[in-house]
């Protein structure tokens, strides 16, 4: 049930960004607030339900994709660096621990979904998911949303890609092969930033072993789904030695990537105070050069 609001109604969301990336303001309305049990103990979870899914991204952000899907909004991998946690704020939580344990689930995800593909208006164009949050992160294992998105997208032979930083991707391997049979556009990517354990430890705590990631990157792709390594975000003077490098790129080309893409870290408004408020408790000794060359 709802948690009631101090007035003795409904919660409610402010939820500026409709869309993921950008877009109209809009409102979602009611949030039915569950607390998480199990393996999601600790995390509240909020059930809204999405006017949309399919999210256009504006032309000015240069990315090389026109179109999203993100069922949840949050993300309990708690990566210290994500560019996503200003996304919280329009829905007026912080960018901080909000982030990491407030996940908001689109609920009806995969029924707007398929009233958004049968519009005459839809194209047929490639999606994207994984642009903002984790699509497998993991509330997914409880709701699935993600796999209903994939079966989806594959019955309608609409092109996607997935980028994630989780093993429960293949769980779904049966339904992206059957998606890669039917339209020679899906593809996957792993990011997996770092090998060195203590680096994993330090800025990626709850996400699966980067090298049980790597072995997933050979599992999809010895079964016939393209699945590329993506080395993001790289982080100055934590992950960015050249053998730290190196010996990413020596495990993905061992694990069939298709393709390996560095990233280098790129602190956007509100993440920058985030990431150096980390860094001067983690690694002190990097923080003023940080501070001077990411701006003011």
């Amino acid at each position: 049930m709802p948690r009631p609001s101090p007035s003795g109604g409904p919660d409610q969301i402010r939820w500026r960004l409709a869309d993921d990336d950008g877009g109209q303001s809009d409102l979602f309305g009611e949030a039915e607030r569950v607390a998480g049990r199990g393996e999601l103990a600790g995390l509240e979870l909020l059930h809204v339900r999405a006017q949309r899914v399919i999210n256009r991204v504006p032309e000015a952000s240069g990315l090389p994709f026109n179109w999203t899907i993100n069922p949840y909004r949050g993300c309990s991998h708690a990566c210290v660096y994500c560019f996503a946690r200003p996304t919280h704020e329009y829905l007026g939580f912080g960018i901080g621990e909000d982030f990491d344990r407030r996940i908001v689930i689109k609920i009806n995800a995969v029924e707007r979904l398929r009233a958004e593909l049968r519009s005459v208006r839809w194209r047929g164009e490639a999606i994207a998911m994984g642009t903002n949050t984790d699509p497998y992160q993991p509330v997914e294992g409880r709701y699935r949303l993600t796999q209903g998105i994939i079966e989806t997208l594959a019955a309608a032979n609409n092109p996607f890609s997935i980028l994630t930083k989780s093993t429960l991707i293949g769980r779904d391997t049966d339904l992206l092969v059957e998606a890669t049979r039917r339209n020679d556009m899906v593809h996957a990517a792993l990011s997996i930033g770092t090998l060195d354990e203590d680096v994993w430890r330090l800025t990626e705590p709850h996400t699966p072993h980067p090298l049980r990631r790597m072995e997933t990157v050979a599992r999809l792709n010895e079964a016939g789904v393209p699945c590329g390594v993506m080395i993001a975000p790289v982080l100055p003077g934590i992950s960015d030695a050249p053998e730290q490098i190196e010996a990413v790129v020596r495990a993905a080309i061992e694990a069939g990537a298709t393709s390996i893409t560095p990233i280098m870290l790129h602190l956007r408004k509100g993440v920058r105070d985030h990431y150096l408020g980390w860094l001067e408790q983690a690694r002190p000794e990097l923080a003023p050069a940080m501070r001077a060359s990411s701006g003011p």
